[in-house]
């Protein structure tokens, strides 16, 4: 096991919009996020997936050696440029420090 969300931090943290209802009736209107990480003979890599709710399908990602911000903004910005999220399209992920950054909350 390894532990991979440092929620105890002092950045912002969101309201949770979603209330475990991870249903979507059309594209774009909830994605969510998280970050995996995968043992590789050269050592640990962190995957950042971006998924669209309605259709389940990752809309975003992007893999590095260091689970920092960059890379959940990586992702978030695929997934932005793929989509182009209308205004009120709701983004859920856990609260660690990657999300809650404000570089992450500025994109």
């Amino acid at each position: 096991f390894k532990a991979t969300t440092d929620s105890d931090h002092t950045f912002n943290i969101a309201p949770n919009l979603l209330d475990r209802d991870f249903t979507a009736e059309r594209p774009n209107q909830k994605w969510a996020g998280d970050i995996s990480y995968i043992w590789t003979r050269e050592g640990w890599l962190y995957l950042a997936v971006i998924l669209d709710l309605h259709s389940r399908r990752v809309i975003g990602w992007a893999v590095s050696n260091r689970m920092k911000r960059d890379l959940a903004i990586r992702a978030l910005k695929m997934a932005i440029t793929l989509r182009s999220p209308p205004r009120g399209c709701i983004f859920h992920s856990d609260r660690g420090s990657q999300y809650c950054s404000h570089d992450y909350q500025k994109v």
